[in-house]
């Protein structure tokens, strides 16, 4: 497995990164996952050389975290743990080690690599809270309990309202694939200017990229309720997807990999996530990490991804 290194931390951090919402109970998912799949996968990630894992109190109230903390045993500190913090808490900063507390005692871990705001929403609306924000964040950072402090689906406008606190956060975790590039434009330009690179979630869509999803596949709520699930949008990716399905019979690859590999060449892209509840799936993914496509299937992929964010904007 290819990996990288983030400027602030001193382990090596996989092109692919596991992620693990899937690895335990939730409204988007369900409760297919047993602890025993879910200890598979971790384990086969490991195996495959994944050396990143993110996870969130909010994922199954606590129960990914946990699952990840005891697949990952005496390994825990040789790996990167990145968790996230829902911006519910009670914006002091006891609130906010009252839940990094929690998460820590879930994970059997001392401190979290990267702790990251899963969701800006409108908790942080004016600079003031935003202030006390970054206050409270880089607090939990000086106490060793958390290496680096992050951000998740920020905006320019959210990112912006945090002043010069931006620059002590390290990531912005966003949504990012052929299907969805709105973290491009005037927010890759504020977090290239702050050195901010993306950790891309969901970069085949939840799975709409991936392969042919089977009729029961599309029922997840997480899937169902997703726009890019519904008309006019659903049959309109299914034509990005039959371009990476091409690219994908053209290199004796899968279209997973194609679409991995497309969002892993763009422009300020640390790592990719991918989750799965399947074992057998980590090693289907991971392969992504070495596929490089030529300049001709580059220009093709683009092509269709603008076509159709053309008329996702309209």
């Amino acid at each position: 497995m290819k990996t990288t290194h983030h400027q602030d931390l001193d382990k090596p951090w996989s092109a692919i990164t596991l992620g693990c919402w899937q690895l335990a109970r939730s409204g988007g998912w369900g409760d297919l996952c047993t602890p025993k799949d879910a200890e598979a996968v971790i384990k086969n990630a490991l195996d495959c050389g994944i050396t990143a894992f993110d996870t969130a109190e909010g994922y199954g109230d606590g129960e990914s975290e946990k699952r990840l903390g005891e697949a990952l045993g005496s390994k825990k500190d040789e790996v990167i743990i990145v968790s996230k913090v829902w911006p519910d808490a009670a914006l002091t900063l006891e609130g906010y080690q009252e839940r990094l507390d929690g998460t820590l005692k879930a994970l059997d871990r001392d401190y979290v690599d990267v702790y990251l705001i899963h969701w800006p929403g409108e908790h942080f609306n004016t600079k003031d809270k935003n202030k006390k924000l970054h206050d409270i964040m880089q607090a939990l950072k000086y106490s060793g309990k958390a290496r680096l402090i992050g951000l998740s689906n920020f905006r320019s406008e959210n990112l912006e309202r945090l002043g010069e606190g931006l620059a002590d956060f390290s990531v912005n975790e966003i949504p990012y694939s052929l299907l969805e590039r709105e973290y491009e434009g005037k927010s890759l330009d504020v977090c290239l200017k702050h050195n901010i690179p993306y950790m891309a979630y969901s970069p085949t869509a939840k799975g709409l990229l991936a392969r042919r999803l089977e009729p029961e596949e599309l029922e997840y709520p997480t899937r169902r309720d997703d726009q890019l699930y519904q008309p006019p949008l659903y049959h309109r990716a299914l034509r990005v997807f039959e371009v990476v399905e091409a690219i994908a019979r053209e290199t004796g690859r899968k279209p997973i990999e194609v679409s991995l590999a497309w969002v892993l060449a763009q422009k300020n892209i640390l790592t990719a996530l991918v989750g799965t509840r399947k074992p057998e799936q980590v090693a289907e993914f991971v392969k992504a990490y070495d596929l490089s496509l030529d300049q001709n299937q580059m220009v093709r992929l683009e092509a269709v991804s603008d076509a159709f964010m053309d008329m996702k904007d309209r």
